[in-house]
């Protein structure tokens, strides 16, 4: 019984070491369903989150390359000559998502990671431009220059269209005309093709 014992005590530490939990939701987003099973990127990646008042937020995505955050934000620093300081700048690393004008980015970086999630950010100024959000894609662009960069959109299912074209136009604006919409799965309808094709192979 006992090397059962030891091998049932070895997995778990296995699963529990490697098991990656998925981090609480800074911000509430009720997204689309649709019947797509394509995996998310989880680095070399920017998301866009657009929540159900049509407030932007912008979030780096780069596990293997954690140089990619202060590339990005000395990027915003320097065009935007916002005078953000070493801990200010070393704390944007932590910072899951960035929900704020220019002008109120040293206020939010001032603050402890711990207590950024419980600020209600106003979303970032986006306009039929692309507004400050096109500086933010401009400076993730050129952190990951050389490498696949993805641009995922997360919009909410009550978010309006005229937002989600502002998004757009920051995308073109930096030369950017493919992204992925993020949805929530459900299966495809009964008797279509796909349907039967993931039943089948259930």
């Amino acid at each position: 019984m006992t090397p059962f014992v030891d091998v049932a005590f070895l997995i778990l530490t296995f699963f529990i070491m490697a098991t990656k939990f998925k981090p609480p939701e800074p911000v509430e987003v009720n997204t689309p369903k649709s019947v797509s099973t394509q995996e998310l990127p989880e680095s070399n990646a920017i998301l866009i989150t657009i929540d159900k008042e049509g407030k932007v937020y912008f979030t780096v995505l780069s596990e293997k390359n954690t140089s990619i955050y202060g590339e990005v934000i000395n990027s915003v620093n320097s065009v935007r000559n916002l005078g953000l300081s070493d801990v200010e700048k070393t704390n944007y690393r932590k910072t899951y998502l960035v929900g704020v004008s220019f002008g109120q980015l040293k206020q939010l970086l001032d603050m402890p990671p711990d207590q950024q999630k419980n600020l209600k950010q106003p979303g970032i100024p986006i306009d039929t431009t692309g507004g400050e959000l096109t500086y933010w894609i401009q400076a993730a662009k050129s952190a990951f220059a050389g490498e696949r960069l993805q641009y995922m959109i997360k919009g909410d299912n009550n978010s309006k269209y005229p937002v989600f074209k502002n998004v757009i136009a920051a995308l073109k604006a930096n030369d950017q005309y493919k992204y992925n919409l993020i949805t929530s799965p459900e299966d495809a309808p009964p008797g279509t093709e796909l349907y039967k094709q993931r039943h089948r192979a259930g």
